[in-house]
């Protein structure tokens, strides 16, 4: 498996990002319920970002994780200031196996 991890930056408690914020959540759960989620959430800093880490097969690139998450509502409805993408490697890996 190869994993990515998604950095979004965003105004924290911005009304478009709270409004989005349910189908956002719904489509983390599809993407858990697929296997590809690892982990989600904000940081707790109050600076408004998140961290989103995920799975895909062995052959995918950053490429397959942008095409994969631009189908975020929050990437769709542009309510991100920042998005980041990167492959990430854990050399000490305490996520689970399916």
């Amino acid at each position: 498996m190869n994993f990515f991890a998604v950095h979004y930056s965003y105004a924290d408690g911005a009304e478009a990002v709270v409004a989005l914020r349910p189908e956002h959540r719904e489509f983390l759960k599809g993407l858990k319920d697929e296997g590809k989620l690892v982990a989600s959430g904000p940081y707790t800093d109050g600076g408004g970002s998140a961290l989103i880490l995920i799975r895909l097969p062995e052959s995918a690139t950053v490429a397959d994780a942008e095409e994969l998450m631009n189908q975020d509502p929050f990437h769709r409805d542009r309510v991100l200031d920042d998005r980041t993408i990167r492959a990430w490697n854990p050399v000490l890996n305490i996520f689970p196996e399916d």
